[in-house]
């Protein structure tokens, strides 16, 4: 029942920026936490960027000072917001989410979106 879905990917030169969204979509009392990966071809999955509870977050080393995450809980949606995007930042963008349900109350559900493509080329 619960669905997340990605958008704000495309193609951008390098040093150039996008913000990506999470929807969340279905019966939601909670998102508890939102982590968002990568992966490239010949890669393995990276994780990015964490927020927990609304207001903390992590970033990987690889990111940090460039990207940052946020969360609308009204909207039910996390954003990633890419800064001076690197032709290494190339990959298939995925967000995971903690989400508290009425069918699992208090318990928390785990939730995968299908991923939004970002491109960084001249």
């Amino acid at each position: 029942q619960v669905q997340l879905v990605e958008s704000g990917g495309g193609l951008v030169q390098p040093g150039g920026s996008l913000r990506l969204s999470c929807t969340a979509s279905g019966r939601i009392y909670r998102i508890s936490a939102m982590r968002w990966y990568r992966q490239a071809p010949g890669h393995q999955r990276e994780l990015v960027a964490v927020i927990t509870d609304g207001s903390k977050t992590n970033y990987a080393d690889s990111v940090k000072g460039r990207f940052a995450t946020s969360q609308d809980n009204a909207k039910n949606t996390g954003y990633l917001k890419m800064n001076t995007l690197l032709p290494g930042d190339r990959a298939v963008y995925s967000c995971h989410a903690d989400i508290s349900v009425p069918s699992k109350w208090p318990a928390n559900g785990a939730y995968w979106g299908p991923g939004t493509r970002v491109a960084v080329s001249s």
